[in-house]
């Protein structure tokens, strides 16, 4: 079955595009390039923890490049595939919150060298979700329209995304101590049909270069990477709005985690999913790990880093990392079975993460076709015999457990 229906969401020249719902998770949204007329077309579309893309042509392999700021904190419309991802968890009206906003950007190859203004040159999608811990329920919305006409935008200058009324901004703010490089602020603001974010997140540690200097490998092929960053342990302040009522981030309570990836890059075609964790340590450190799964659930390629909150990134080889299931959770409205439970050993050390909240699948098979479960989950230190002590929380991304990532 593939991921999406099998015409465009709407004519690539001379239409105003409608609002439909938009792809659910960072990874899943490219299949909806998948179904865009484009000459040599777009197969389908899948990733790995950073992100993939599935494509008719062979994708070139992305040469090592020094990032420079704040010039790749904006939008790369050379390149195919982009997303803006944050994460996090807070705590308001003495009550605990997970959300997650992802603002994406996809070119459109077939309509580069046209002259109408209303050739779809880049769409951009976005998805935002809250998770209501105590009230065991997950809040989700979405949007989608064409770069232009003052309805949506990704600046090339900086981080400045606006799609119709969600918006996601960074700014300089000082310095960090001791870099004495600039700070980011991120300030967003969404505005769904049950809930509403209005968010400022202030960077406390320097960027994170994923990969080998911010070339990260998906795969065992060159062609297989990305471009990619992450700034972790981000300061959360402002308000989360559900139901109705506006509750105000709890000072100090807040931690969020931020990754900027782009790319043209090949899904190899042995793999069925993904399983990621980007994670916040209480002590200040963040931890990344990512394994992309075959269809007996081996491991086709890892990876992942870990920085403590004063040295440089530790770089995990694909061998060094292992995703072990402990606990399963089956969905009552999908059937598909998720590891809710996890022990992830790295060479920083031996882990546990537990999903908070065992129902935080999305279902997306209206729009989409695709099934799939991420999350606020409890990461555990398990470096020593008998110890679970929670040392920091994240958010868990699963993908193919529902069904296979079609490809054709």
């Amino acid at each position: 079955m593939p991921l999406f229906p099998t015409s465009p969401p709407f004519p690539l020249v001379n239409a105003a595009p409608p609002l439909h719902r938009a792809p659910s998770t960072r990874r899943e949204w490219l299949g909806l390039a998948a179904q865009l007329p484009i000459g040599i077309g777009l197969l389908k579309a899948a990733g790995a923890g950073a992100g993939a893309l599935l494509l008719a042509n062979a994708a070139h392999a992305l040469t090592a490049r020094t990032l420079t700021f704040p010039r790749d904190h904006g939008s790369h419309p050379d390149l195919r595939t982009e997303w803006w991802y944050i994460t996090g968890h807070v705590q308001a009206q003495g009550k605990p919150w997970g959300f997650q906003l992802t603002f994406f950007r996809s070119r459109v190859d077939a309509t580069q060298g046209m002259q109408s203004a209303f050739a779809a040159k880049q769409l951009l999608f976005a998805h935002a979700a809250v998770t209501d811990v105590q009230g065991q329920r997950l809040l989700h919305d979405q949007r989608i329209a064409r770069a232009g006409f003052g309805v949506a935008q990704a600046s090339e200058a900086d981080t400045r995304i606006r799609l119709q009324d969600w918006t996601l901004v960074r700014s300089d703010v000082g310095a960090n101590a001791p870099s004495g490089l600039a700070r980011s602020r991120y300030t967003t603001r969404i505005a769904g049909a049950e809930f509403a974010l209005d968010l400022q997140f202030d960077s406390t540690q320097p960027v994170l270069l994923q990969g080998r200097q911010g070339l990260s490998r998906k795969g065992p092929d060159a062609a297989q990477a990305s471009y990619y960053y992450s700034q972790p342990q981000l300061a959360v302040s402002g308000s989360v709005t559900v139901g109705g009522k506006r509750m105000a981030v709890a000072p100090g309570s807040g931690h969020a985690w931020m990754d900027h990836e782009w790319s043209e890059a090949l899904l190899h075609p042995e793999a069925v999913g993904w399983d990621w964790i980007g994670m916040n340590l209480h002590d200040g450190s963040a931890l990344t790990a990512f394994r992309l799964r075959r269809a007996d659930g081996s491991a086709l390629w890892a990876g992942g880093s870990f920085r403590t909150a004063d040295q440089a990134a530790e770089i995990f080889e694909a061998s060094a990392v292992t995703f072990t299931p402990e606990r399963w959770w089956t969905s009552q409205q999908s059937g598909a079975r998720y590891p809710v439970q996890w022990r992830v050993d790295t060479p920083a050390g031996r882990f546990g993460v537990h999903a908070v909240l065992d129902a935080q699948e999305l279902d997306s098979q209206g729009s989409t076709g695709a099934i799939y479960w991420e999350g606020l989950s409890e990461l555990r230190d398990r470096s020593d015999a008998g110890s679970d002590k929670v040392v920091g929380r994240g958010y868990l991304e699963m993908t193919g457990y529902a069904k296979r990532l079609a490809l054709g």
